[in-house]
């Protein structure tokens, strides 16, 4: 399956949020860089090929040399890739050669913002490297502050009592859940152990029979 440049351009813009979403003129070089006439693999909008795409070709055989038409599929590899921008991992679809691509260029982010449009031939590419562009343009607008010594102190300081009370809190709550369930087998072994105790009691009588019965063996004898 196939689907050409104005559908993958549909896509993409209702992906961003609509043209209001986009760079100042990246509409524009959207579409110079995707012709009505460009044709993907279908499969590839869900992730990055960085250009690898099915190929068609001929199978000759080595007895009378006959050809068959074949396909060559590229190697496709589901893989969790960092976002310093998101602060978070992506799951995506990735060839082997745009593995390579994107630790050449040092990762996802750079990839994205490195290679251009033209070369961004797949839905997932285009709608990534629109979105990693709006997120670092709002970074750049932002005021950067810097913190005194003392402050980044304090507040790797606060990081570990934060991180010191979940522990203390995790450790509370597991003993308090495994307390309680070594409580409950406690009483219920207790209870298991005091109902045989009275059956045996009351199968033996008062518990003298079992010794008189040998006295009561001599005295017959």
């Amino acid at each position: 399956m196939t689907f050409r440049g104005k559908e993958m351009m549909k896509k993409v813009l209702k992906n961003v949020g609509g043209e209001k979403n986009l760079a100042p003129g990246l509409k524009e070089s959207l579409k110079k860089c995707i012709p009505d006439s460009k044709v993907v693999m279908g499969r590839a909008k869900r992730g990055l090929y960085a250009g690898r795409h099915i190929q068609f070709g001929n199978r000759v055989s080595e007895d009378g040399g006959n050809k068959s038409r074949r396909t060559w599929k590229p190697n496709v590899q589901e893989k969790r890739l960092f976002s310093y921008i998101l602060d978070r991992h992506i799951r995506v679809k990735v060839t082997t050669h745009a593995l390579r691509c994107i630790d050449k260029a040092g990762g996802i982010d750079e990839y994205l913002l490195k290679t251009p449009y033209h070369k961004m031939d797949t839905e997932m590419g285009l709608y990534w490297k629109a979105k990693i562009e709006k997120l670092y343009e709002e970074l750049g607008k932002m005021e950067v502050v810097f913190f005194s010594p003392e402050d980044e102190e304090k507040f790797e300081q606060g990081f570990k009592d934060l991180k010191l009370s979940e522990r203390a809190a995790r450790r509370e709550a597991r003993r308090q859940m495994y307390g309680l369930s070594y409580k409950h087998r406690e009483i219920e072994g207790g209870q298991v152990e005091g109902q045989v105790t009275d059956e045996d009691a009351a199968r033996t009588g008062d518990g003298s029979s079992h010794h008189d019965f040998p006295e009561q063996l001599v005295a017959n004898t």
